[in-house]
Formats: C-alpha cells, structure tokens, sequence
C-alpha cells in the first residue's frame, strides 16, 4: 500500500480506491461510465481490449463546499483523459493531457519541450521510424493527415516555434506516439469536451480493433468470449488503478 513519508496510507490511494468502490457498487451513467479500448494509441499504458470505469466527476465544476467533500481537480498535465473527439462528437477517445493553458510545447527528434525545458515521459513508446512532422512539432510543415482545425491551431497558436495553449483547451497526445492521431493532428481539445478520467482496469480481454469497433463483428466477439473468457481474459490487468503520471 503506497505510504507518505509519515508511515501513514497516502490520501490520493485511500481517495482513489474509496471513490472506485463506490462507483462500482453505485454508479450510474451519471456518475460514472463504461468504456473499451479499442485502438493502440495509448500502449503500454492502456491496451487494446482494456475495458475503463471512467470517473465522470473528477473535473466536474465545484464550489469550496463540494470541494471538501469529494475529489474533484483541474485537469493537470500527465492525465489520462477521455474526451468528445472535437472532429467527431459522437466518437469518444482517451489520451494524456500534456499541455494545459498557457503552456508552451514543442517537439525536437521526438523530445517533448515544455515551458522550455525537456520533460521526463517513461510512458511515451516509440514503435515506428521517425516521422518529420509529429516527432518535430510544430516546427515541421503539416502533412496531408493533418485536419482543418490543427492547421488553425498551426496559424493562431504558434509563437517562435512553440504551439501556446490558449485558455479553454488542452493539449493531448497518446502514449504510443507513432500510432496515436492526436492534438497534432486535430487540435486541441476543449474543455467543455473532456468528460473525465479512468479509474480502473475492471476487465481486460485480448481483443483486435476490428472486434471492437466493427459493428458486424459483435455477434462473433460475443461468441469469442463466451468460448474463450478464462485464457484470453488479461487477469493481471484487473482492477488495476490507472493513476496519472506529474510532468513540470
């Protein structure tokens, strides 16, 4: 059990664990939500397959009073967020908040600059070749991938080479940086968009994207997973807290 430097359980672990339980015995839709991954954009953290119990109150608007009482915060740098895709609002996706307003970034042979100086990301996985415009953001001109309102942001939002977050949005990237189409590639992402954050892995199956995201290929997963739920069921991964990781 994770512990502060007094010996005693750290609040941030009884907190998590306490508000995870009671969603899982009482949520609802309006509490909390379930929700699959169904694409590679955030390996290793979040594989495809893991099913989410996303905590829909964690950025919920709060007064002093409320604020006492449950565990409500900004969105900070290093959180996992699930959020309207700005393109496509009927899509939901999942990324890491890596710049919030105000912020500074860019990107130099695949180093993330943040406010000036470069950031430590453990979680960043890098599985392809080097890519001139994502690994070089936003330094590198847009390629044809890149969506109307990016080359907005492109336009407005960069000053001497750095992208500046503007106040109201976010800036989000997946983990695995050569497969996620992320703020580099769409935009930022508005806060009103954003609906919260996973709390736990409650179940994770070894699925492909076409299982989970083809329509036609419900009934076959469905049958897949009645047929193979003991030994294609990741155990290790159940109930494991998905917890944030600082960046400064």
């Amino acid at each position: 059990m994770a512990k502060n430097h007094q010996g005693v359980p750290s609040r941030g672990f009884i907190a998590e664990w306490t508000v995870t339980l009671v969603f899982l015995l009482f949520g609802t839709t309006t509490l909390a939500q379930a929700f699959v991954i169904p694409t590679g954009s955030m390996e290793d953290t979040l594989l495809v397959g893991d099913h989410l119990l996303v905590d829909k109150l964690a950025y919920a608007p709060h007064d002093p009073a409320t604020a006492r009482l449950l565990p409500y915060s900004d969105v900070k740098r290093g959180d996992i967020i699930i959020f309207r895709y700005p393109v496509n609002l009927d899509q939901t996706l999942v990324k890491r908040a890596i710049g919030v307003p105000g912020d500074r970034i860019h990107l130099e042979n695949r180093r993330v600059f943040l406010n000036g100086h470069a950031i430590d990301e453990p979680y960043a996985a890098y599985k392809n070749p080097p890519d001139a415009y994502a690994d070089n953001f936003p330094a590198t001109p847009p390629d044809l991938r890149v969506f109307t309102r990016a080359r907005t942001m492109l336009a407005e939002d960069v000053r001497d080479g750095e992208l500046v977050v503007p106040q109201g949005y976010y800036f989000a990237m997946g983990d695995n940086r050569d497969n996620s189409s992320d703020s580099r590639y769409w935009g930022l992402v508005p806060r009103e968009n954003i609906i919260g954050r996973p709390l736990v892995i409650y179940w994770s199956y070894d699925a492909s994207t076409a299982e989970l995201s083809d329509p036609g290929a419900t009934i076959p997963h469905l049958l897949d997973v009645l047929t193979h739920f003991p030994t294609k069921t990741r155990w290790s991964r159940t109930f494991r807290l998905i917890r944030s990781y600082p960046i400064s």
